[in-house]
């Protein structure tokens, strides 16, 4: 009874909440699988190479599984209502990535990178499981938007200081250990960019000037994200990063979208892009050089002097056809020097074919949209620029790289998440992990019934 003598009749009531399934039992089973499949990757190289499995085959499937194992229980007891499917996509693919390099470095007996990809993979797990464990609520890196964008822009100008390799600046080494800042810096952009649009989303979007087709923010409000943005694109730039410099922008592009929903600021950002790319290629004679290997990539074979690297990576993908070579029966090794980097890809696609390019293809999307998802299903805006931000990462990094070797787009140097050799890289990753299990998890363990707007 209310004090005007009324009853609350039951549709006056507040819906209760849904709670969710937790799903861990799913995620446990995935896992499970997605180990099983990267031993029999192991086993399979190690038969079609040497006729006889591998001997370290128990110890790097029981470490796997180990490792996956903990990330499992971390997961299980301080987020229990995450997306069950982030957590397993990225032990098969980092399962795959050391298979790939451990079957490039049979070929390579005095260069074995699968040890300490090994390593860094074990410290990325490490980092996730910290993560998840640590950071209760993903709010709170709202806090520190700031000091986020700080370091960020620390991190990018560090490898200027140290030997340029390659051509490009973006390594830090000493004493034979290096790591790249940048891939680092992308994870804390994100985080800023996040905040500081989440916080002035409606001036962004609503107020300022309208030019021709779209509405303008004052310069007060675009103003410092701006800034910060060409600060560090302009450093990328200096130190010859331009793949990770395509990924900010694109970034910026994304997240500026999202926050707004103004479809000018695509059209905007395309018609940089495209300024941008030009202005560069004619400039930089670096990427003039990968321009021309790009429109021309068997120009060097007409002219007596061999197959280039991207003109490799082509004739590994048509070798594959629709079901590859086979693991270990491949001559992918032909590309050269960034073979397990920059072109691990031409591996999986003449070994696997087309059939298994694909599921790896599918694999990336679907954690790209596991991450849009978490982002939709919440109400509150840091959070859903948050996972859209960090999933969109995961999406730029894989067009920019696959377009690269299979000729759609200009070859830019960058890792293929969790495929790659690259520490900084494969612990980056598994940090973006973290942060869309713990965003998933709040949104699952808030969920109302209702449909976010």
């Amino acid at each position: 009874m209310t004090k005007a003598g009324t009853t609350l009749t039951a549709s006056a009531a507040p819906p209760a909440a849904v709670r969710l399934p937790r799903r861990r039992g799913i995620e446990l089973a995935l896992i499970v699988l997605a180990v099983l499949l990267s031993v029999y990757g192991y086993c399979a190289v190690g038969l079609a190479r040497t006729g006889t499995v591998p001997p370290g085959a128990a110890g790097y499937g029981a470490g796997l599984g180990v490792l996956a194992l903990v990330a499992h229980l971390a997961v299980r007891f301080r987020a229990p209502y995450a997306d069950p499917l982030p957590l397993p996509i990225g032990v098969l693919l980092n399962g795959l990535g050391l298979v790939l390099i451990y079957r490039l470095d049979l070929q390579t007996p005095g260069d074995r990178a699968a040890p300490a990809q090994l390593v860094w993979s074990t410290l990325g797990v490490g980092l996730f499981i910290m993560v998840v464990l640590m950071l209760r609520d993903h709010r709170i890196l709202q806090r520190y938007s700031y000091v986020c964008v700080a370091a960020a822009l620390v991190l990018l100008l560090l490898p200027i200081f140290f030997p340029a390799v390659n051509g490009a600046r973006i390594w830090i080494r000493i004493a034979g250990f290096s790591i790249q800042p940048s891939e680092f810096a992308k994870v804390l952009l994100a985080v800023f960019f996040a905040a500081y649009l989440a916080a002035n989303r409606n001036a962004l979007a609503y107020a300022g000037r309208r030019l021709w087709f779209m509405q303008f923010p004052t310069g007060r409000v675009l103003g410092p994200i701006v800034t910060i943005w060409l600060v560090s694109v302009g450093v990328l730039i200096l130190e010859r990063d331009l793949g990770t410099s395509l990924l900010f922008f694109g970034l910026f592009v994304v997240m500026l979208y999202v926050a707004t929903g103004r479809t000018g600021w695509i059209a905007v950002g395309l018609l940089l892009a495209v300024l941008g790319a030009v202005a560069v290629g004619h400039l930089e004679p670096h990427v003039h050089g990968r321009i021309e290997d790009w429109l021309h990539p068997f120009a060097s074979i007409d002219a007596g002097q061999g197959p280039n690297q991207l003109a490799q990576s082509l004739f590994a993908f048509a070798a594959g056809g629709m079901i590859g070579t086979g693991l270990g029966l491949g001559h992918s090794i032909l590309i050269g020097f960034a073979t397990k980097s920059d072109f691990i890809l031409a591996t999986a696609g003449e070994e696997l074919g087309l059939a298994g390019l694909s599921a790896i293809f599918l694999l990336y999307g679907l954690l790209v949209e596991r991450g849009y998802r978490a982002g939709l299903a919440l109400r509150e805006p840091f959070g859903r620029l948050l996972a859209v931000g960090l999933a969109s990462i995961v999406a730029l990094q894989v067009f920019v790289i696959a377009g690269g070797v299979t000729g759609l787009i200009p070859l830019t140097g960058m890792a293929m998440p969790f495929l790659a050799q690259g520490g900084s890289s494969v612990v980056t990753n598994w940090a973006i992990v973290a942060l869309l299990i713990r965003v998933s998890d709040s949104a699952r363990r808030n969920y109302d019934g209702r449909v976010a707007p």
